[in-house]
């Protein structure tokens, strides 16, 4: 069968390297891809964005299965589009419908979500412009830090967490009034402020029947020790080694399984990755937010650790036959470091050409932000190359993730070197 994959990131280029080791998959495809998907796969020069040229690419290039990497497509409807066409009938689509898909698109939505199924999460409450001044009473009954969310899709820059009361109150007069992300800020989730251990948990679903996935914890923010602005991710790590067989347990029985029994409760069909964000706190699993699709960089280690084929289980799930199906892993630590541009995560230059690509031979190297200049690979974004390790502990990992990037350059080339510090 012919795969497309939507997306241009280290997400992507991961699943097209994983794909391409299954004896189902034929051909793959990638929109808009980059320099690493190019050696893998045809790149198409496709906005993810653009429906109908995506549906043209999928008639043209005989598609049978597509794999949606990134959220927007799918929070705009990506999944409707293709179901309510005739032509594209038997085309099997990895991530959930529109409706399914808010649970990313709204904050709002998924609060209500938890909320209706009794999911462990922060205490909150929503506001619009118009209720502006009861958000800012309704902060001020708060203690600190104060914690104020974009409810749209704001990518991954929505979230606030402010020490100061007039700060906060200003940030949500800023977001609501003057639109400071948009039309995502028109409504504002504020909640309480959860302090603990950050981690991520991954489920593929084909609706009926679920699938775990190997659990991650990544690396926000841009400096080491967890400082600086937040960035797309700087780095992540598989399995998370806090994550015990009790505490595993919680998460299966208060998150997992109330999540996949909420959505059929509310028929909302899902078809896809549910990427659960939740914090530990003492004890007990609390989710931050709700993803409809892979994390990136999570994705770069948790499927290399995948040792089942990902074709089939894919298939399985368009085909919802996923309760046939059983997930075998890998052992082993999986580490994850990520190069990124100079000034990311503000402003930053394109276009600098890496050096040493040649010499990485047996490493898990991935593109995110790259392109192919002729016969020159330059970066193309902020976040340029993930650099996988594996190994027997988390240490043997990290060293080879590091041996990898050391033999790269590219001018303004910064990565943190203490991923995994906290652990």
């Amino acid at each position: 069968m012919n795969v497309f994959i939507l997306g241009g990131g280290g997400r992507e280029h991961t699943f097209c390297w994983k794909l391409g080791q299954s004896p189902l998959c034929t051909e793959i495809f990638v929109a808009p891809g980059n320099a690493g998907t190019q050696q893998k796969a045809t790149n198409l020069p496709i906005d993810p964005m653009n429906f109908e040229a995506v549906r043209q690419a999928i008639l043209t290039h005989n598609i049978g299965m597509l794999v949606v990497g990134p959220e927007a497509p799918l929070v705009a409807g990506i999944h409707d589009f293709i179901k309510a066409d005739k032509a594209l009938e038997g085309v099997l689509v990895i991530g959930p419908e529109k409706l399914a898909a808010t649970l990313e698109g709204s904050k709002e939505f998924a609060k209500e979500f938890m909320q209706r199924h009794q999911i462990p999460t922060a205490k909150y409450a929503s506001f619009t412009a118009a209720t502006l001044e009861d958000g800012k009473t309704f902060l001020a009954a708060m203690s600190a830090p104060y914690v104020l969310k974009a409810d749209g899709l704001a990518a991954g820059k929505g979230v606030l967490i402010i020490e100061d009361l007039s700060e906060a109150q200003a940030e949500l007069e800023s977001m609501l009034v003057n639109e400071k992300f948009g039309t995502a800020s028109q409504t504002v989730v504020i909640e309480e402020f959860l302090s603990g251990i950050e981690l991520s948990a991954f489920v593929l679903t084909d609706g009926k029947a679920a699938v775990n996935l190997p659990m991650a914890k990544d690396y926000k923010r841009i400096g080491e020790g967890d400082t600086g602005l937040n960035t797309g991710g700087m780095g992540a790590v598989s399995p998370v080694p806090f994550v015990t067989p009790e505490f595993e347990k919680k998460i299966q029985d208060r998150i997992i399984t109330p999540t996949l029994e909420g959505l059929q409760k509310d028929k909302i069909p899902f078809q896809g990755f549910i990427f659960i964000g939740l914090i530990k706190v003492g004890e007990d699993p609390f989710v931050i937010e709700y993803n409809v699709r892979m994390g990136d960089p999570e994705t770069e280690v948790v499927l290399p650790r995948i040792e089942s084929d990902l074709m089939e289980l894919l298939l399985a799930t368009g085909k919802q036959t996923l309760q046939s199906q059983h997930l075998s892993f890998d052992e082993q630590v999986a580490t994850t470091v990520m190069a990124v541009s100079g000034g990311y995560p503000e402003a930053y230059e394109k276009g600098k050409e890496i050096t040493g690509l040649e010499a990485i031979e047996n490493s898990l190297l991935f593109h995110a932000g790259t392109q192919q200049e002729g016969s020159r690979v330059v970066t193309s974004g902020g976040r340029v190359l993930s650099s996988t390790g594996k190994g027997s502990t988390m240490e043997s990992a990290l060293a080879k993730s590091y041996a990898t990037l050391s033999k790269l350059d590219f001018e303004g080339m910064n990565y943190r070197k203490d991923i995994g510090f906290d652990l």
